[in-house]
């Protein structure tokens, strides 16, 4: 299934609501710092595990780091007892399998400061931009003697701008694969989603992938991309209403979970934090089912390397 969505800027409006929003997080955010949510004892005793499919095929796996930045401990895992900061990374996972080179998540162009943050309603904008330099996709993966001819197609843990933005790098033909009701989510109504920016998917074809096999893990569904155990995508659904995590069989021997944003750093899900009010009030789209997968990533059992996509240290050892 394809389809080819229509850019739509958004305006004035969505300059107001967001900055309503800022303010209303901002206000909530100082309770919460010194009394964090609980985790969800009930919640937590009744997860299982459910096994994972016996993989008959690896993948190779490499980290594109094209942007860094960071961001106060304390707002990024509410309540942690931190007056530093924790650096943060933006960037494409480049995953080769037996029967694709493909992307999980082309994450940024090159001067994505004037293409695509503008599209962002103030003061929004400023809130996410990373630090300059950014590496664009393309020169990411020409560091590595590939172009995007050489991409089969890409898919999205969910389609954040900065998760997206790469494709204007991309040959339109490169196909974009997302779940349904993350791309209708992300593309119906006159004012994008808060941190969507349409732009990078204008003239995109659009792939449909749904998690229509069992439980994987803690997870309550999944769907095996290639059926070989290789790419297991996950349903993290909170952060936005498709998140997906990507379960790869690496040709190291290890399992690694690409949790996308369904946490921003290993803290959260040692402490089973969510983010402070400002910013989680504005990039969760749901708190109370983001809270619940972060639970359910603590719950993983051992073995799992997971790297949400703006963890620098967990993404740099990838690289």
């Amino acid at each position: 299934m394809s389809s080819k969505p229509t850019a739509v800027t958004d305006g004035q409006p969505g300059a107001l609501i967001t900055l309503a929003r800022c303010c209303a997080a901002l206000a909530a955010t100082p309770a919460k710092l010194l009394r964090p949510r609980r985790p969800d004892s009930a919640f937590l005793a009744n997860l299982t595990s459910a096994s994972v499919p016996q993989a008959r095929n690896t993948v190779r796996l490499t980290a594109l780091l094209q942007a860094r930045m960071s961001a106060p401990t304390t707002i990024v895992a509410e309540g942690a007892r931190s007056l530093g900061t924790v650096p943060m990374t933006m960037g494409a996972f480049l995953i080769e399998h037996p029967k694709a080179r493909f992307l999980v998540d082309p994450a940024l162009c090159a001067g994505v400061h004037q293409r695509v943050l503008p599209d962002m309603p103030l003061p929004a904008r400023l809130l996410v931009a990373p630090d300059k330099p950014v590496l664009g996709l393309a020169d990411a993966l020409a560091a590595r003697d590939l172009t995007g001819a050489d991409i089969d197609f890409t898919l999205a843990t969910h389609l954040h701008w900065d998760h997206v933005s790469g494709l204007l790098e991309l040959p339109e033909s490169v196909e974009l694969r997302v779940p349904a009701k993350e791309y209708d989510w992300a593309m119906s109504g006159d004012i994008a989603p808060y941190g969507v920016v349409r732009a990078p998917l204008a003239d995109r074809a659009v792939g449909h992938v749904e998690l229509d096999g069992p439980p994987v893990l803690t997870f309550g569904s999944s769907h095996d991309l290639f059926g070989d155990g290789a790419v297991i995508l996950v349903d993290l659904a909170g952060h936005t209403p498709g998140s997906l995590g990507v379960l790869l069989a690496v040709d190291d021997g290890t399992r690694v979970l690409l949790a996308g944003d369904a946490v921003w750093n290993a803290l959260q899900i040692r402490l089973i934090r969510e983010k402070a009010p400002l910013p989680g009030q504005l990039f969760d789209a749901d708190r109370d089912l983001t809270f619940e997968t972060i639970q359910r990533l603590h719950a993983l059992p051992e073995g799992i390397e997971v790297i949400a996509s703006h963890d620098f240290a967990a993404v740099a050892a990838r690289a």
